[in-house]
């Protein structure tokens, strides 16, 4: 079938078996192909394809509420909904958002990046549904690890109070992004291998219906044999007693079963729960034998082989440099410990995990608890690594003001993916976390212009013992340049001049000091000499340093890959205007008041005025405004 003549999902509801079928390899080989190319969450959408085709067909969207959790798997729900013509800009600069997105489709009726918010979402749509007096069908589909993340928990309490009308998919493939942990994952499992209780149960009633009625005493017992059946037979009744009526577990890849399953649930009053068991990265023989997440979501790769496609520059990944370090430090000293929420491969800890198997702790998708968890280690004298994206520990805002700074406790926290990030778009961007963390008391803020000094911010961090301390460090590999053999502690507040100018001066740090040295350059062919700082604490900032630049009057420019609104460029403004320097020849460039979509990131940055023409028209801008307010003070 050509998939990118499909404008709607109702032509499922007339199809057969066979054809949904059929449509399903079409499918598979056509994300298999597409991907190959732009990268993309390859494998958690192999393995929903039958899955979102049955809730296409069983359901009308957009009139029904199709919610996908994280929304890395909605490649399929954007084919069927017409989408599949743009499949070859998917994450690319202006094309196809890898996310469910309402601006692109009506049939996105929820945005995503951040897992466990799909169940809120449906209550208040069942809510405002109820409200309004109308009878759609709400319909959250939510993954196994995505359950972990205590707001879907939250969630789960309330719908099963409210006795809401919903349809939850529980989609069990066993693995998030990296193999699930935890109790309830436990009970999944339980309940996959209890497919006996549903057989026992449907024998049990049928063998009641044939017995003849002699009253109520009869029909209570069977009540209370067929509760103590269930007991018996599935130690997870978890969603039943939370309120739910519990369907499953049923095999994701059967239309016989997903369309049986789905009819009975829209025949059913209160929240139904259907847990469905799929096969993450179905289809595709690379993607099916993962066993560590390394095809949750992927560059480009060689379709035949399954080998990545992998740029050609030697430097370390940020990541592995950080947690290699970690783990070197790690072999000295018995008190350091890593945490992570479910990100063991994306933070590169593997290594430490492996040799360090009782100081590694992976607590699934749940950054708040790993955060404060973090703090109660902290308390009793280890020196906790908390590895997190920085779009994640958004999520563990409260727990970080809250439970670490306010306690001033020593933990370490790696700053993953800090600034843009690319194709994962709006959600993931690393851009908020200097302004959220910057007014925290407490908190020491640094960033490395290379992977050399990155190092040993690393030994810096483990070596604080005055409270917590936050490195950031941004997606992709470092530049190359030699690592020293012995890690050293960097000062606490010291900032490095790269490059002596009188003229002018760039304050910046880590992705955006080639960009400052790349504008001093161009501005050097116009006879102009600027100083390059190395700003790498982001707090505390280097007072001496400041003070020395605005009593020199030279214009300042400040550069950052973060908000400018509470960012780093904010802080030098609030230092000039508390010590009454003037602060008319300070310009600042970063992120404006915006959500920054997805794309190449020197095209965003292109469009975000973030480039070194910018940074010397500003330059030249402040430079001619110090001219023309020297004249009038010369002809005063």
């Amino acid at each position: 079938m050509d998939l990118t003549q499909i404008s709607s999902p109702s032509f499922l509801k007339e199809c057969t078996t066979k054809q949904l079928q059929d449509l399903s390899e079409d499918i598979r080989k056509f994300l298999i192909e597409k991907c190959a190319h732009t990268g993309g969450h390859i494998g958690p959408n192999l393995g929903v394809v039958e899955l979102t085709i049955a809730l296409h067909r069983a359901f009308n969207s957009p009139e029904d509420k199709l919610l996908f959790d994280v929304g890395h798997q909605a490649y399929v729900h954007k084919i069927l909904t017409g989408r599949a013509c743009e499949f070859d800009s998917l994450r690319q600069y202006k094309g196809l958002c890898g996310f469910p997105k309402r601006s692109e489709s009506e049939h996105d009726v929820w945005e995503t990046g951040h897992s466990s918010t799909s169940l809120s979402a449906a209550m208040g749509m069942a809510a405002a549904r109820d409200v309004k007096g109308e009878h759609n069908y709400i319909v959250p589909i939510i993954g196994d690890g995505a359950l972990t993340g205590g707001m879907a928990l939250e969630a789960l309490n309330h719908i099963g109070h409210e006795q809401k009308n919903m349809i939850v998919i529980l989609n069990d493939n066993e693995m998030s992004i990296a193999p699930n942990v935890g109790a309830l994952h436990n009970v999944l499992g339980r309940l996959r291998t209890a497919s006996q209780y549903n057989k026992a149960k449907d024998e049990l009633e049928g063998l009641l219906k044939k017995i003849p009625a002699v009253g109520g005493k009869l029909a209570s017992t069977a009540e209370r044999v067929k509760d103590s059946l269930k007991y018996l037979l599935v130690s997870g009744i978890f969603f039943e007693e939370l309120g739910f009526t519990y369907l499953g577990p049923i095999d994701g890849h059967s239309f016989e079963s997903l369309e049986d399953t789905l009819q009975n649930a829209k025949k059913t009053q209160g929240p139904v729960l259907i847990h469905v068991v799929t096969k993450k990265g179905k289809g595709y023989t690379p993607a099916e034998n993962d066993t560590v997440g390394t095809w949750h979501g992927t560059g480009p790769y060689k379709i035949e082989t399954g080998d990545f496609i992998k740029s050609s520059t030697t430097a370390p990944a940020w990541s592995k440099l950080v947690a290699d370090t970690v783990t070197r430090i790690a072999r000295k000293d018995p008190r350091v410990v890593t945490i992570t929420p479910a990100m063991p491969v994306g933070s590169k800890l593997e290594g430490f995990a492996k040799e360090f198997p009782n100081r590694f702790f992976d607590v699934g998708i749940a950054e708040q608890h790993a955060t404060t968890m973090a703090a109660g280690m902290a308390a009793e004298g280890t020196k906790p690594f908390l590895a997190i994206y920085s779009t994640f520990l958004q999520r563990a805002y409260d727990q970080v003001l809250h439970d670490i700074c306010r306690q001033k406790l020593n933990v370490f926290i790696g700053i993953d993916r800090a600034g843009l990030v690319g194709a994962d778009g709006e959600t993931h961007q690393g851009v908020f976390d200097i302004a959220f963390l910057r007014h925290m008391p407490n908190m020491v803020i640094m960033m490395p212009k290379d992977e050399n000094e990155g190092q040993h911010m690393v030994k810096t961090a483990l070596d604080y013992d005055a409270g917590p301390i936050a490195l950031r460090y941004p997606r992709g590999n470092g530049l190359g340049v030699p690592l020293d053999e012995e890690l050293q502690p960097i000062d606490i507040g010291t900032w490095e001049v790269l490059q002596n100018g009188a003229d002018a001066a760039i304050l910046t740090f880590g992705t955006t000091i080639p960009m400052a040295t790349a504008a001093a350059d161009l501005l050097a062919t116009k006879g102009i000499k600027t100083e390059i700082i190395n700003a790498r604490f982001i707090k505390p900032m280097d007072e001496d340093m400041l003070h020395r630049l605005f009593e020199s009057k030279k214009p300042i420019l400040t550069i950052e890959e973060a908000m400018l609104e509470g960012g780093f460029g904010s802080a030098v403004l609030e230092f000039a205007n508390e010590h009454g320097y003037d602060t008319d020849l300070v310009d600042r460039i970063g992120i404006p008041d915006v959500f920054v979509e997805h794309g190449n990131v020197d095209l965003l940055l292109r469009d975000l005025h973030m480039t070194e023409e910018d940074a010397v028209e500003s330059v030249l801008h402040l430079i001619n405004k110090k001219s023309k307010k020297q004249a009038g003070l010369e002809t005063q």
